[in-house]
């Protein structure tokens, strides 16, 4: 066990936090090496009700819901005091139906705007410049969307001084709204209190989460040792129930139980577990609490039968035509619209290498079920970038990318021809990456469940692309097959929405890139 200073459990606001009350006892006196609680230091905390909304497959939490319903009310009271502030800028007779419409449009594509630029991205926490920034980069993209959407549809046009009123005016309440809930949020109080039953390895990769974003939506009460032998949490975190589980759960409050027994033969408290169920009570293993939390699949805790028995892992033939179609309507818009950069692309690697070279780099990759395509991209590396023969990651500063081509992966227009790959059913638009079959082949043998990836046709972008850096090496690829495992066992019409706006933030902040 490390350093119990390093391993506690802390909190939004930095402080070691064991959360407790009545009926909640130490037992660090059997745990050598670590430190006794006083119980009587332990306060009741201020309750606030928490739950989770299942919306299109996707759980939503209460906060994200606070959060983007009353962004919701924010942009709706903005464009109706354009029109009641500004009146000169109102159309002349009313409609309701026609400003109905108007509001909806205003409030949906400005939210997003705000999807588009990482503002509901989980884990997005910005300072006062980031978050400013990207507000106002959401409400001009909302602002031109609108712009766009009433070329075709002249009818539902607004003037656009009200346009532009009703976007000055959202940009201080949004602000202040998401600064106000961020500060809320960041409140205990505002937090799910999870038990965790189990001090094994298991419940230890609770105490091993570094990141504030990974705290950010709940806090710790304790950790009830339930016979795994030697305790891996910190002993001041450890407690020994004094009641039945119920009566302590309602006690303190707890919202969530996670079950993290390293082997739960040593004693599994099934009626007592169901009874918490059965009374509202969210009762999870521990690898569904870090799938809902973090949107990944923590596969050292992942059971080979979680994927023939557990929920997910979902063909349908109908989500497959849907895909298609969504596939085949989007790669055929963006080439529309961005055949005018990729003649700058090719036109820009013809100069810098004086016509010699071919513009289209071609690289045999890893599809679906493991059968080999011919990917396309535009050349981003001098030629003959491995003339020994032996395949590399590409590095950060690599040395072969040329300086038009550094320009190309950070703004991401070297993946412009994979569009064609898309068209001819070799990839999707959203799935995982596709690899190269030397990288396949050593990742299978060393990565667990590494084949699973290719379950499904391999993505222009990716819900791992969204979350995680370029990868560009073996750990790398271990961290982001947790966010591919995720995506195909969860995939839907709503995930790859989702995924496809939170791309744009990507490109645009070139997170990632190499």
């Amino acid at each position: 066990m490390g350093d119990p200073a390093e391993d506690r459990v802390v909190t939004m606001a930095g402080t070691p936090e064991v959360a407790g009350g009545p009926g909640l006892r130490s037992i660090d006196a059997g745990v050598p090496g670590t430190r006794s609680r006083d119980p009587a230091r332990l306060r009741r905390p201020l309750r606030i009700r928490h739950f989770h909304l299942r919306i299109l497959g996707r759980e939503l939490s209460s906060p994200f819901l606070l959060l983007f319903c009353t962004e919701a009310l924010v942009l709706a009271f903005a464009i109706l005091l354009s029109g009641y502030v500004l009146p000169l800028f109102s159309s002349p007779g009313p409609d309701i139906a026609v400003d109905s419409i108007q509001i909806a449009l205003f409030m949906a594509l400005h939210m997003v705007g705000m999807l588009c630029m990482g503002l509901y991205r989980r884990g997005f926490r910005g300072g006062v410049a980031a978050v400013a920034s990207r507000v106002t980069g959401a409400l001009a993209l909302g602002t031109a969307l609108m712009a766009v959407l009433f070329l075709p549809f002249p009818g539902l046009s607004m003037p656009w001084q009200g346009l532009l009123a009703a976007t000055g005016l959202a940009l201080p309440g949004l602000l202040a709204v998401r600064f106000g809930i961020h500060h809320l949020v960041d409140h205990n109080a505002f937090k799910r209190r999870v038990l965790v039953l189990g001090a094994g390895e298991g419940a230890s990769m609770f105490q091993r989460l570094r990141r504030r974003a990974d705290r950010v939506g709940f806090t710790v009460v304790g950790f009830v040792p339930g016979g795994e032998g030697r305790t891996r949490v910190s002993g001041e975190s450890v407690v020994r129930l004094d009641e039945p589980l119920p009566d302590f759960v309602r006690r303190h409050h707890i919202d969530d139980v996670v079950v993290a027994y390293d082997d739960p033969r040593g004693g599994f408290p099934a009626d007592e577990l169901m009874h918490c169920k059965m009374h509202g009570l969210n009762v999870l293993d521990v690898a569904d609490f870090f799938e809902r939390e973090a949107g990944l699949l923590r596969l050292d805790v992942l059971r080979p039968s979680s994927f023939v028995f557990g929920r997910g892992f979902r063909h349908s033939v109908y989500r497959d035509h849907a895909k298609r179609v969504l596939d085949v309507v989007t790669s055929l818009v963006l080439l529309g619209l961005t055949w005018p950069l990729m003649l700058v692309c090719a036109l820009g690697i013809a100069l810098e290498d004086r016509g010699r070279g071919s513009v289209i780099f071609r690289q045999v990759r890893t599809g679906q079920h493991g059968n080999p395509f011919t990917l396309f991209k535009f050349r981003s590396m001098v030629m003959d970038a491995e003339r020994d023969g032996v395949a590399r990651w590409a590095q950060k500063g690599d040395p072969r990318v040329t300086r038009f081509g550094a320009f190309m992966r950070k703004t991401r227009l070297d993946e412009l021809p994979q569009l064609f790959n898309v068209l001819r059913g070799d990839m999707s638009f959203v799935g995982p990456r596709p690899e190269r079959p030397e990288f396949v082949e050593s990742l299978a043998v060393k990565l667990p469940y590494y084949r699973h990836r290719h379950w499904v046709k391999p993505g222009l972008t990716g819900w791992a692309q969204i979350h995680y850096p370029y990868g560009a090496s073996e750990e790398d690829a271990f961290e982001k097959l947790k966010y591919d495992l995720y995506y195909v066992k969860n995939q839907s019409m709503a995930l790859d929405l989702l995924t496809i706006l939170q791309t744009v933030e990507v490109v645009l902040w070139g997170r990632g890139s190499r």
